[in-house]
Parts: C-alpha cells; structure tokens; sequence
C-alpha cells in the first residue's frame, strides 16, 4: 500500500503530496521520534519504577492480585517494571503497531512474556471480559500520556475512559496526580513572538514610524502552546512579577470528568511592570502522598537542585490577550480554561471588596472560548517569524542594504512571504513597489499592514505565482531592484529559502538588463560540534533500568538509515547548547544575480578538527549577502570564544546532521578532521551530504 506525505519543494515554494512505500511513513515516525530521550530521562525512569513498586505494594497489602493496564507502553518498559516488582498480570496497550511489535520482543527478550500482553490498539477500543483483550479490569493504572503541556497528546480524554470501562473504582494510578505551576513575567524578548512592534525607519526626509494594524494589535493569537527550553532563557530576558503559584491539580486516580474546565488564582505581584506573559510547567506526584516527585521547574526555581535536561518535556510560554500594567502588591486575579487539548490565560484586577462569591460573576467575564487569531497574521507567521521581524539590528541591516541600491526611479519587486521589505523600500525613496504573495493570507495580512500605515495606494500587492507573472502585473514596467530577506513560510531547513534563487529566474524576463539583486548572493556554512545535551535524541540506550531495550535501538536505527531519515534535521540551537570543534567553514556559494544553472553545485573537502570533544554533528546554514559589506546569518551570530561556546540566530532554526558512528561510539581513537562532500540538486532545490570522520 503506498502513502502521501507533504513535503515542502524548495523550487516552487510550496507543500507537495509525494507519492511513498507504506513503510516510509512509519520509518519517519520512528526516526523522528523522542522515544530515545525518554529512555535517557534517568529522573523519569526512576520515579516511575519507584511509583510502581509502591503502587503494587499498596495493592498486595490489601490482600488482592496487582492487575495493571499501562497505557501507551512504548517499548513495554513500565509494564516490566510492573512485572518485577511483583504485579500478577499487565495489560500493556500501544497503538502504533511497529512500536507494538518492539514491545512484543523486548518483553520476550527481558523474560516477561508469561506476565505481560501486549494490545495494539487505542486504548478506547480494548475490550473488557472472558473473550475480550482484558480478562478483567485493571487495579492499576499506569500511563505516560503527557506532553509539555500536560494534556495535549489528550491524556483527558483517554483517563476519562479508562476509569469508565478498563479499571476498577478507586483504583492505584502511577503517576497519581499532576500539577499546573505558573509565573507571571514580563519580557519583551518573548512579547515580540505575539506582537508586531512598531518599526523605526531613518529616510531621508526625517524619520517614519510604521505601526501594525489595531486588529493585529488587539489579536488574541493562536491557542497553541509555545514549548521552548526554559532553562536556556537567560535571567535578563524576563522580569518574574510574580511568585511561582499552583494553578491547578488533576487526580488520576479519579475519573477525570470531575475536574473543571476554569481555574482562578490571586497574585499580588512582587514588583510593578507590564504583565505580558504567564510562564508554566508542571510536576507529577507517582504516589498519594507526594514523596515520589518528578518536576519540570526551571533552573530559576529550584536552583539548589541538579536539572534533567530531556525534550519530551519542557515548559510553556502563554501569552496574555494584551499587555497589562501592574502594581507592586495589588490584587490579581489569573484565570486559566481548558478544553481537552490546550490551555489559555486571562488576567484581570481584583474590584474592591470582592471575595469568593463573586467568583462566578467573574467567571462570567473571562472568555471561556479558546483564543481564535482573527487578524489573520498568526496565521501567516511563527512565533520565531514574529520574533524576526521585531528584531530591530536585523532590520537596520536590510535599511543599510537598500539604501546604498534604491535610487529614485528605482522600481522595486519583492518576492518573500509576508515580508516588511516592501514598506520599507517605499520609505527609502524608490518610485515603484511590488509585492509578490504567495497567498490568500499573506495578500489579506500586507493589506491591513499597508492600509495602517497609508501605504495602499503606493505598494501594488499581486497574488501570483512568479512564473505566472504578466507584464500587465507589473504595469508594463521592468524591475530595476529585485529583493527578498529571503523568507518562505513552507521552508523547513535553511536552503530551502534558496526558493528566491528559483523565482528569481522565473521572473528573468521581468528584470531590466542591469537589475540589482537584494541580496546579491548566498553561501552555505558549516561547523562540526559537540552538543550539551541534543545528541541524546540519537543516542541508543541498551539497557534502562535493568531492562534490555536494544530492540528499540535497532529499530531506530533501521529507520535513521531509510533514505531521507539520514538527512540533517531542523533545529533552534539557541535551545540546545554546543561547543564548536572547528571553525565555521563556508561550503557552496549561490549567485542570485545569475539564473538557476542547469547543473547540480558539487563541493567537497575537509575541516581540522580544534578542540577535543565529541564530534557529534555538523552544523549548517545560510548566510545572505544583502550589499558589498552587508550579510545576515541565519546561523552562527557570533564567532565562538575559546571554549567553543557558540551564539546562533534566536529566530531560525539550524539543520544538524548527526554522526551517527560517534553517537553510537563506535569510533575508538580521537579524529582529528572531518571530510565532506556536499551536492546541491538544482533539480530538486535539496542538499544531499555526506562526512567521514578521520
């Protein structure tokens, strides 16, 4: 059976449904997936066994057999931590049937097969009797459902049912309870992932401020959480206004339905500013009485202990409907809503007097409905994307480029996805401004950005293709300056915004003979580097907590080498700390002021090696060259200290290509320099690599 995948084409700028084997699909899962991390999170591990051997203790002292459902069993790890530590039968359920058929061995292999049943189904479908796949209910719930947000790989739903139809009343449940924490913070670093702030502009004739449409301004945003690695967010990027306060628990060991749907909590903060943002995370309790902890708090929160670093689970950044001035010690009152999936905050001001009865009166002002972007520009832009476009160092370095390029006859076409670039050439004096967009959203967003700023009648928006462009789009004129940041919303890894080069040559016949090119060219870099922490997720186990779970190894392994799963993957260095073992190295360059070329650019060599330390990866990305002395990096900011250290571009995400020999250590003897043969497909628009270790 075959299956369609949507996979971004770097030469036409858009998603495309390809065609593959039915094993692609899995193996893409399997390869990209977190199981890895989970099973080197020794914290998680720990806790969950030590919750399981109480929870079976609990029940045999009551004189009963210990029968347990483990839902979402994975490789069948806490389901033979179970086993051994005394349970009579486990029901292991897991609905992705590679993972199921991993699990059936690794319990055979461990010698638990007698003791555990391995169901491939959604936990909804299993059946309860003489001929069902439980011989009875359950009298011990064990899950890890969760994600960073707790429940929105829909932990709710699939409690709710389980307590229902598959476990007893008043069962055990590991973990038996989880709780909400939050933090009120303001920070103008992650406001800039919501707001688009005003933009700054010296032209000649004095200086312009352009400003975001009232509807932009006043947007709720999207309801999905932003999960980021807290513990990389440097004290001087926030101001805590606020203690850490408990928002609300869940108690697994009950059906779920019982749980409301809104949460009140006063604050009264511990310093004046602009409330902006509520930082959260949570912790889970794997006992009734809390010994046996496992938490997510930051680095600032509990700074006595040692953190796990791990990716499964993170914390969350939620944004407030609007910024709120606050006082030092004034009453507030922060409510969160759920539905089954997500979660949204409100802040409101405490009236005088009130008190708890006033509570539903309150409730009835909040908005109970999750938060819906009706300007349309949450749609258009990531967070990352907001964050880009707010930085203002950034935005100089493309006002500097076009000001030594725009004359004033210059006419201007822009080809990027819902870019600034068009305003601010108009600001700088050329005659003439188009913009190309490639949709419906990006047209409706620049409109609204335009029409704020009473600029609809000097930019001309066109909702075309570039290789459908007409002279009549263009009113009959040639372009004289051609820009781009370059920025696409369907680009995944950094060359795919090498989608300008391709339009560029679609629209050749459009360009007058002596057109400038912004930027003028790109070039591809690279380093080689030892991660803190991220090589984990490529990393094989063996043995976890006394378990053998090479199965599982071997299983991602086959994946990682199945066609495109040995490609680089995207990633936010900015998020995951690494230390450089060679200088930056750049490896192919792309001249935009020529057309496409008909054959691949191939390049290969060698980098030396520096510093001592795991060569885990290399490190690519793109550098553009707006104007003779003027480049952006979407990559390395900084050049690293001595240490390595390294400082990488906060709003993109970098491709990492894994070495996999040295993550699996199967190389002995320290390399000291790193060949590679990189091709660039001008067929394709991809970059297929290849590096030895020497």
């Amino acid at each position: 059976m075959k299956t369609f995948c949507g996979r971004a084409n770097p030469t036409t700028g858009s998603m495309e449904w390809l065609e593959e084997g039915e094993d692609y699909d899995y193996h893409q899962e399997i390869a990209r997936s977190r199981y890895a991390d989970m099973l080197h999170d020794k914290d998680r591990n720990v806790k969950y066994y030590q919750g399981i051997r109480a929870a079976v203790s609990r029940v045999k002292e009551r004189g009963e057999k210990a029968i347990v459902l483990d839902i979402g069993t994975g490789t069948g790890l806490l389901s033979m931590m179970a086993a051994s530590a005394g349970a009579d039968f486990c029901y292991a359920v897991e609905v992705f049937k590679p993972m199921a058929n991993a699990a059936v061995k690794i319990v055979e292999k461990n010698g638990f097969s007698d003791k555990i049943k391995v169901i491939n189904k959604h936990s909804t479908e299993v059946t309860v009797g003489p001929d069902g796949d439980m011989q009875c209910r359950a009298n011990i719930l064990v899950t890890e459902l969760f994600d960073t947000e707790l429940i929105g790989e829909g932990a709710l739903p699939t409690y709710e049912h389980a307590h229902k139809y598959l476990v007893q009343e008043g069962c055990e449940a590991v973990p038996h309870r989880a709780t909400v924490y939050v933090q009120l913070v303001e920070s103008k670093r992650m406001w800039s992932w919501k707001k688009l702030f005003p933009v700054h502009v010296e032209a000649e004739d004095g200086e312009k401020i352009l400003v975001p449409p009232s509807e932009m301004e006043n947007c709720p945003g999207v309801p999905s959480v932003c999960d980021i690695q807290l513990n990389q967010m440097p004290l001087s990027d926030f101001t805590t206004l606020s203690d850490v306060v408990t928002m609300f628990s869940v108690d697994f060991s009950k059906p779920v339905q019982s749980a409301s749907t809104y949460y009140r909590v006063q604050l009264e903060p511990v310093k004046s500013g602009k409330a902006q943002i509520v930082l959260s995370w949570w912790d889970i309790d794997m006992d009734p009485s809390g010994m046996i902890n496992c938490t997510m708090a930051p680095y600032w929160v509990k700074p006595t202990s040692a953190l796990q670093w791990r990716d499964h689970w993170m914390q969350c950044v939620y944004f407030l409907p609007n910024e709120e001035p606050v006082l030092q010690g004034e009453k507030l009152y922060l409510t969160a809503c759920r539905d089954e999936y997500s979660v949204w905050y409100n802040l409101q001001k405490a009236r005088e007097g009130e008190d708890k009865a006033d509570e539903e009166e309150h409730k009835a002002d909040v908005c109970v409905e999750s938060p819906v972007c009706r300007c349309r520009a949450h749609l258009l832009w990531n967070r990352a994307r907001f964050g880009e476009l707010n930085d203002q160092n950034r935005t100089r370095q493309y006002i500097k480029s076009l000001k030594k390029v725009l004359k004033t006859d210059s006419v201007c076409l822009c080809i990027s996805d819902g870019s600034l670039l068009p305003v601010l050439a108009h600001c700088l004096g050329a005659k003439q401004v188009f913009t190309l967009e490639n949709s419906g959203v990006s047209c409706s967003v620049m409109e609204k950005f335009f029409k704020a700023n009473h600029l609809e009648d000097k930019i001309k928006i066109i909702e075309a293709r570039p290789e459908l462009l007409k002279p009549s789009h263009l009113e009959d004129k040639k372009i004289s300056v051609l820009v781009g940041e370059p920025f696409f919303t369907t680009s995944l890894l950094p060359w795919h915004n090498l989608y300008f080069w391709y339009a560029r040559t679609a629209v050749s016949t459009h360009l007058a003979s002596n057109v400038t090119v912004l930027p003028q060219s790109a070039s591809l870099h690279m380093m080689i580097v030892e991660f803190q922490d991220l090589w984990r997720i490529r990393s094989p186990c063996g043995i976890c907590e006394g378990f053998d779970v090479q199965t599982m190894d071997d299983m991602i392994k086959v994946s990682l080498n199945f066609r495109e799963s040995r490609e680089a993957e995207p990633h936010p260095l900015w998020e995951y700390p690494c230390k450089s073992l060679s200088d930056p190295q750049e490896v192919l360059t792309f001249d935009f002021t020529k057309t496409v070329p008909q054959h691949c650019l191939s390049t290969e060599g060698s980098v030396k090696l520096l510093r001592k330390g795991k060569s885990h990866g290399a490190v690519l990305w793109m550098e553009y060259h707006l104007a003779a002395d003027v480049s952006i990096s979407t990559g390395l900011m900084q050049m690293s200290d001595e240490k390595g250290n390294c400082e990488w571009n906060p709003h993109c995400k970098q491709a990492v290509y894994f070495f996999s020999s040295v993550i699996e250590s199967e190389i002995l003897s320290e390399p000291t320099a790193v060949t590679y043969a990189i091709n660039f497909d001008t067929k394709t628009g991809e970059i297929a690599m290849d590096f030895k270790l020497l």
